[in-house]
């Protein structure tokens, strides 16, 4: 009986894991491009606006087809859906390497976006399939992998890229085939469970809402908001953190991209923590702690020498990404028996959000300076005081 019970347990286990992985590469893949941009800007002579548009393209890429790939594999699951989204980002890498002119690398972003539009929302339905209940847990081993990759890029940047050349990110055309053969596994496991029962019986339960639909709108709304409050401040320091480094404090372009990957793996460690602590405490208490939380680190940010601003980055990083899992599984719990459209609708919308933000920030930063991004920027923790705007945990599962 015991055995019996371990092995699904495993099973789920490895699954989640090979989920995590997978994602580990994919923003591997995607954060090689911002990662990129002091190269590209000095290869190119790119003006910050051209980067913020480059930011923008695969940003709204990535969050075009999201909603509605979570809306298909929510009715009818497609098992090898994941694996495609893994060869557009392979694709998306391999023009990245022989681009010659400003158009291909706007291709390229969108390649590797379109990659990103197809793996989040199915990969984050299948994972929540796979949590055996824990589904902070889940979320948040899922969502570290692509934290993780996120930190990873960077680094790969400096010590392999930077030496190199650009042609060298065709190397990391092996990480994405990697991917492709894990996750043809992994859609073989999803046919073998019979994804498309589960799917039914949840599809049957949409009717049954926990609240009012009006008040489930207003709760999506103010979740939505939250949401464009964490990422569009991710977004100035993953798109903008390298050039004020360079600018700031005379920082080498190595320098600076070590100095990002702190801050992003910081935001790695805090979404792991988040999710358990989600199962544990709750959605709202994770949401107020890492939103209003991150404020005064970031109100700081601006004004410290080069060492604060390293030591702020890292605690801003922690704080404020442990919030995107408890925000996604609430959202979930208001939308009974659609995880993949809910996964879609705010993966995506968190993608948008981050492609049009670096687009204005560009901008704000070309015409005022790199400073006044961050200043700007640190107030947006502020809209996380509409937490408490959010209906009470007990409702929703009542």
């Amino acid at each position: 009986m015991q055995a019996g019970q371990t092995a699904p347990e495993k099973t789920t286990l490895m699954v989640l894991l090979a989920l995590s992985l997978c994602h580990l590469l994919n923003d591997t893949i995607q954060s090689l491009l911002p990662a990129l941009y002091p190269v590209l800007q000095e290869n190119y002579a790119l003006t910050f606006t051209q980067i913020g548009i480059l930011h923008f393209t695969f940003q709204v890429t990535a969050s075009l087809l999201q909603p509605a790939v979570g809306f298909v594999t929510d009715r009818k699951p497609r098992f090898r859906l994941l694996t495609l989204g893994m060869f557009f980002s392979l694709v998306g890498l391999m023009i990245l390497a022989g681009a010659h002119a400003y158009w291909v690398l706007l291709l390229a972003a969108a390649c590797v976006g379109l990659g990103s539009s197809i793996f989040h929302p199915d990969a984050s339905r299948v994972a929540r399939v796979a949590s055996g209940g824990r589904y902070g847990f889940a979320q948040s081993l899922f969502q570290v992998g692509g934290n993780a990759g996120t930190a990873l890029g960077p680094l790969l940047a400096a010590y392999i890229v930077l030496p190199l050349g650009q042609p060298s990110v065709a190397w990391f055309g092996a990480l994405a085939l990697l991917g492709m053969i894990v996750l043809w596994h992994v859609g073989s496991w999803a046919k073998a469970r019979h994804l498309e029962q589960a799917a039914r019986k949840a599809t049957a339960s949409v009717a049954a809402l926990p609240l009012p639909r009006g008040r489930v709108l207003y709760a999506i709304a103010i979740l939505a908001i939250l949401t464009f409050s964490k990422q569009v401040y991710t977004v100035s320091l993953s798109s903008f953190y390298t050039f004020y480094l360079i600018e700031t404090f005379d920082v080498s372009i190595r320098q600076s991209q070590i100095l990002l990957f702190l801050f992003l793996g910081a935001a790695a460690v805090g979404t792991l923590a988040g999710g358990p602590l989600t199962d544990k405490i709750g959605r709202k208490a994770v949401i107020w702690f890492s939103i209003v939380g991150a404020l005064p680190f970031t109100l700081a940010l601006p004004y410290v020498d080069l060492f604060w601003t390293a030591a702020l980055s890292v605690v801003i990083g922690f704080v404020i990404s442990s919030a995107f899992s408890a925000i996604v599984v609430f959202a979930q719990e208001l939308v009974p028996g659609r995880v993949g459209l809910i996964a879609g609708i705010f993966f995506g919308f968190a993608f948008g959000m981050g492609g049009i933000a670096a687009a204005v920030l560009g901008a704000i930063a070309d015409a005022h300076g790199i400073r006044t991004v961050f200043v700007i920027c640190a107030f947006l923790p502020f809209l996380g005081l509409l937490t408490v705007l959010l209906p009470k945990e007990s409702d929703i599962r009542s």
